[in-house]
């Protein structure tokens, strides 16, 4: 998590209230119970800050790193290099000599609070606390912004609890090195109270703060590509979203598929070494990392690292892609998705709890599947329309028929009625599929395509399909994961053993956009030809050569940006898949009324 305090640029932005300053009416947190888990006193800090930022944290289990994060953990390292015990409280009295320790951790049963008092100072009988803050001294008139002086005065209610004597506190600002002093008077104490119960009664209700609205706060918050607040917004209050939420991270997948290659690690370096060579020099690419000579890539270089076949994977490499949060997908040597290790997700069941509750209920599964149907075949509609190659009049039966299919939705009463709305979409869309190659393809009898055909693919076009489908599946699969969702556990797809349910329902009205277009793309420019395929009895595959330029175009779609049709900005296909996730999770726990499915006009 990143925030920063309100600046004195902001004007009335440092007087924003907090949804939790709004409540009229304070309601009691719970007793603390002998199995709860107590409350970091430094999520006061971020509740008062934002009270949706502290959820996020503490009940979801949300965390994103950032460069001020690192910045603050370093300053904390400093403070903890030495830690001499702390007095008792009945040796804490005014003839006593005065004390420093460090790093000491004490809790409250009343205020369900625990804290980690970075400084604490003895003397005379009274105990001081001091806070250590990176970044420089605010000037504003009580000497620090809110969050940070009620996160010092948990810590004294703390120490008091526990019987010590407290006087004033003092936060230490590291890059100004001011100490600027902080007053627990009784406005401050049932400030931090309130907080404390506010956050409390939140995680025992799970209820999901809303987000602020149009803050200053939001933008350089790195847990913004996860609350999503403008796109949250703008079915809650019509609020337009400013800007689209960042990437999580710059880096590319890593594909390593050659038989026979080892990864292990070298420091933060993973090292990856295959047999004998075999493709030529030609042939290699960087992209890929998996020809015969050693190849080192820097572990924060990757954002996922894909597995296809014999491959080994050493548990030193496994464990720090592991601490890095990196996942690792696994895939058989046909690129079909077998799981996925790792990755980065939220620490809490929530949103599977919601995604289970709607996987019993099967109105509402129908309700959604529904929608799934409509989005793919309006998306089956925009790429015949725009990819269309033949006469109008070819077209325009395709086309008013696909929009037939739509009206009739609506009253479809089951999943088998649904299920056969769908395939008699898909069979249009398949049949006019030889439509959208260009006459250069289409007059090579190697792209010859009468009708989808999946085990075994029977024909390149086919070959192509079921490749890019299968990146697809793994692609979505891990952007659900992360957003804290269950893989396999599906509402429109049926579950079977080997089957991630859920992935192949999201990656429905995609399969067009992202997969197709791929392989249209890939075809039409001449990228892939006859001798990237070979025929083994009645099925039809890539070469290493073809399923190596297939994995590149498919990568570079998802690199491709596009104006997002719900909330009007441009974002890559890449970050597209996770804000989809991520909204589906809203979706599921009630935030969002509708699921806003991926529909380019």
């Amino acid at each position: 998590m990143t925030k920063d305090p309100p600046t004195a640029e902001d004007g009335l932005e440092a007087l924003e209230p907090t949804s939790a300053q709004q409540l009229s009416l304070l309601l009691p947190a719970p007793a603390v119970g002998i199995d709860d888990v107590l409350v970091p006193a430094r999520m006061i800090n971020e509740w008062v800050y934002c009270p949706r930022l502290a959820y996020l944290m503490w009940v979801e289990g949300e965390w994103a790193d950032s460069g001020d994060t690192e910045a603050g953990r370093r300053v904390h390292a400093g403070v903890d290099a030495a830690r001499p015990a702390l007095p008792a409280p009945d040796q804490v009295t005014e003839e006593s000599r005065p004390f420093v320790t460090r790093s000491v951790e004490l809790a409250s049963e009343r205020l369900g609070l625990i804290a980690k008092l970075d400084v604490l100072e003895g003397d005379g009988g009274i105990v001081t606390p001091i806070d250590y803050k990176k970044g420089k001294r605010p000037h504003v008139a009580a000497g620090a912004y809110e969050p940070e002086r009620v996160q010092l005065c948990a810590q004294a209610l703390i120490l008091e609890d526990n019987g010590y004597r407290v006087g004033d506190g003092f936060l230490w600002f590291a890059e100004s090195r001011d100490r600027v002093p902080v007053r627990f008077d009784e406005t401050l104490r049932a400030s931090t109270a309130a907080a404390a119960a506010s956050l409390r009664l939140a995680a025992a209700t799970r209820r999901i703060p809303p987000p602020l609205e149009n803050s200053r706060k939001c933008t350089r918050c790195s847990l913004l590509p996860i609350c999503l607040p403008d796109e949250v917004n703008l079915f809650r209050t019509g609020a337009v979203p400013r800007t689209p939420p960042p990437a999580a991270e710059s880096a590319l997948p890593l594909y390593v598929q050659q038989p026979g290659a080892r990864i292990g690690k070298d420091g933060e370096v993973l090292v990856i070494k295959a047999p004998a060579a075999r493709p030529s020099d030609a042939e290699r690419d960087e992209a890929f990392r998996d020809t015969d000579a050693e190849v080192r890539v820097a572990i924060g270089d990757i954002s996922e690292l894909v597995i296809a076949g014999r491959v080994n994977l050493s548990t030193p490499a496994l464990h720090a892609l592991m601490r890095a949060d990196i996942p690792v997908a696994w895939m058989s040597s046909g690129f079909w998705y077998l799981g996925t290790t790792g990755g980065r997700g939220p620490r809490s069941a929530g949103a599977r709890v919601a995604q289970y509750r709607l996987r019993e209920d099967a109105g509402g599964r129908l309700a959604f599947a529904r929608t799934l149907v409509e989005a793919k075949l309006r998306n089956q509609r925009t790429i015949l329309r725009r990819n269309w190659r033949g006469s109008e009049a070819e077209r325009d039966p395709v086309l008013d028929r696909l929009r037939l299919l739509l009206t009739r939705l609506h009253k479809v009463r089951d999943m088998a009625e649904l299920l056969g709305t769908e395939g008699e979409g898909a069979a249009l869309y398949f049949r006019a599929l030889p439509k959208l190659l260009n006459d250069k393809a289409a007059a090579l009898p190697a792209f010859g395509f009468e009708r989808r055909s999946r085990r075994p693919p029977a024909d390149p076009v086919n070959a192509c399909l079921s490749l890019c489908y299968a990146l697809l599946t793994r692609t979505v699969s891990t952007a659900l994961e992360v957003a804290g969702l269950d893989p396999w556990v599906g509402f429109y797809h049926t579950e079977r053993p080997g089957r991630p349910s859920l992935a192949l329902d999201m990656m429905e009205p995609l399969r067009p956009i992202l997969a197709d277009s791929a392989v249209l793309t890939a075809i039409n420019q001449g990228e892939l030809g006859p001798s990237d395929f070979v025929m083994v009895g009645p099925s039809c595959n890539l070469t290493p050569t073809g399923r190596r330029t297939l994995i590149k175009a498919f990568e570079r779609r998802l690199d491709q940006e596009a104006t997002h049709p719900t909330f009007g900005y441009q974002i890559s296909m890449r970050r597209m898949l996770h804000v989809q996730a991520r909204l589906l999770a809203r979706y599921l726990r009630g935030e969002l009324a509708i699921y806003p499915h991926y529909v380019p006009r």
